[in-house]
């Protein structure tokens, strides 16, 4: 490998095109406020380095990048880039990951809105986020101890797993798609909305009119905290362990819960079974 420790860099594509190289302690930054750094490279390992300048790595293969910071001009740090490991990194830059396959997320601080949009293959673990429109358009995400504060978040995504999370967001799974949330706390109004085959279990869902207009919805000895006007015009079979503040005009399936505050079936097409 081709090593880079403890320099600088800020001209325009400084690390363009390369194959094999350890970057170590480096900074990228300066005056000539270049972009690119290492576009079009492959085999790269990053250790301990601070990249302040826009997209340094697109179209890359075969990225480590460890203990670094990306910060908040770092904009579009990762796109259109595959085999990607990133650990103990803070990624402050907005859209910071886009149009990616097969990353792995650990130990990470990532404050970024919209990030993750159109990614495949992505795993993330003990890893916190602030984000809007995270991970919109994703597929097969796997997750677990993450924690999420946000905005629209999971938007489109599909075949994806979630266990022990933490989501503290409105508007998420909206449009989702065949997806597991095991053992994780859902916070945040208008929670997914118009999704199919979404599975919560043992899960604490929390906010306003949650889980309306879906399609196989199932929730498995779940509890619910506030949430008013649940499962508006969707099927769904759902096992409640707590008292539901409300549940209006289920269309299809079956709820069961210990109780239920207020029950409005006034839509003559809401014929799920209240037990």
């Amino acid at each position: 490998m081709t090593e880079y420790k403890d320099k600088q860099f800020d001209e325009e594509r400084a690390l363009y095109g390369s194959n094999g190289v350890l970057v170590e302690n480096c900074r990228f930054d300066g005056p000539l406020d270049g972009e690119s750094a290492l576009k079009e490279s492959s085999n790269i390992v990053v250790r301990d380095s601070f990249f302040n300048l826009r997209y340094p790595f697109w179209h890359d293969s075969d990225l480590t990048v460890s203990g670094s910071r990306m910060t908040e001009t770092c904009r579009a740090a990762l796109w259109y880039s595959d085999n990607i490991r990133i650990s103990d990194t803070e990624l402050h830059g907005i859209k910071a990951l886009r149009e990616c396959r097969d990353v792995e997320i650990k130990n990470c601080d990532i404050i970024s809105p919209e990030f993750g949009w159109f990614n495949h293959d992505v795993k993330m673990e003990d890893s916190s986020a602030e984000s809007e429109y995270f991970m919109m358009r994703s597929e097969r995400l796997d997750f677990s101890k993450v924690k999420l504060k946000g905005k629209y978040s999971f938007q489109y995504i599909s075949n994806s797993v979630f266990t022990d999370c933490e989501f503290d967001t409105k508007d998420a799974f909206w449009h989702a798609s065949n997806v597991v949330v095991k053992n994780s706390i859902v916070k945040g109004e208008y929670l997914a909305w118009y999704c199919d085959n979404v599975t919560f279990e043992n899960c604490l869902i929390s906010g306003t009119q949650p889980l309306c207009y879906c399609s196989n919805l199932r929730l498995i000895n779940c509890r619910m905290e506030n949430t008013d006007l649940s499962f508006e015009k969707s099927d769904v079979d759902a096992v409640v362990l707590t008292e539901i503040d409300s549940v209006k005009n289920p269309r299809s399936g079956r709820i069961k819960a210990p109780s239920i505050g207020k029950l409005i079936m006034d839509d003559p097409q809401a014929r799920c079974a209240i037990l």
